[in-house]
């Protein structure tokens, strides 16, 4: 398992929609605004992370991104596999490092383990906590006919 800043940003954006789910669709030029990084980049992301059933898009206007499950309901593992690249295969490197790789492939699966434990909702509820907003929008007008 590898962990990089596109875990890292994946999680936080993630975090950045579930605190303010009750406002509806979230663009993602707001989210890329918020977290300092560019809108193609988290394109490319929740492009990855829609694939893998934890946000959902609503085209059109008002559309944005919502999350695709209630944050209890999402692991940052979950949304660490999304994100990462498949590991790439050892089979040659075993043979020059064999015995680091069963440590290595242990601790991965110590991370691993650790992060299926722990839920959005709790990310989300650690922010609330150190007193980040939560941005609730007032109700779109509707759309005239």
């Amino acid at each position: 398992m590898r962990l990089s800043t596109k875990s890292r940003f994946a999680v936080q954006s993630l975090i950045d929609l579930a605190l303010r789910e009750r406002s509806g669709p979230i663009a993602l030029a707001h989210v890329a605004a918020r977290q300092g990084v560019s809108l193609s980049y988290l394109e490319q992301l929740f492009s990855r992370l829609r694939r893998a059933g934890l946000v959902e898009s609503t085209r059109g206007p008002g559309g944005g991104y919502t999350l695709g499950r209630r944050p209890s309901d999402i692991t940052v593992a979950e949304i660490v596999a999304a994100v990462e690249d498949e590991p790439p295969s050892l089979a040659h490197e075993e043979r020059r490092m064999h015995l680091t790789h069963d440590l290595w492939a242990d601790l991965d699966a110590v991370m691993l383990r650790h992060l299926a434990t722990v839920p959005l909702q709790q990310l989300v509820d650690e922010e609330r906590g150190r007193g980040v907003p939560e941005e609730v929008a007032a109700p779109r007008p509707a759309l005239s006919p």
